[in-house]
């Protein structure tokens, strides 16, 4: 039976072990790639912590409970890729966000450089938004 997805689940920051078919040809970059399940949990919980803290200046709400996040890889090299979008594509910080979201994944520790992608597909719709951030909007 297949598990519904939860739309908010937008982390993926399971690094991906390499496989290495001979141990004598590993490398300290494939060593460093073998990332501890507990601090792959304690990264996500960081970068949600984090992401919290950039807030939309129109909107009393930050980026995450907004849904304004649609996806965040961690790569094996330590790198975040970070898919955001705005409530509007006229938004007048749109220049200025995705600095603000990488400034703030790139103070987690354990996190060597983040990459934000600023996209516009799918739109975004106030559907996105958590409980939270309706709560505090009063869109109930």
């Amino acid at each position: 039976m297949d598990e519904a997805v939860n739309p908010r689940d937008v982390l993926d920051l399971e690094a991906a072990s390499p496989t290495l078919l001979d141990a004598s040809t590993a490398t300290a970059a494939d060593v460093e790639r073998d990332i501890p399940q507990e601090e792959i949990e304690r990264i996500t919980t960081d970068v949600i912590t984090a992401l919290k803290t950039v807030c939309d200046p129109e909107i009393p709400c930050d980026i995450y409970e907004l849904g304004l996040i649609y996806q965040v890889d961690f790569e094996p090299n330590r790198k975040l890729k970070v898919e955001m979008t705005l409530t509007a594509p006229g938004c007048p910080v749109a220049g200025e966000m995705p600095g603000w979201v990488q400034n703030a994944c790139n103070k987690v520790e354990g996190v060597k450089h983040t990459d934000v992608t600023l996209t516009f597909d799918p739109p975004w719709t106030p559907d996105r938004m958590s409980d939270e951030a309706r709560l505090a909007l009063n869109m109930f």
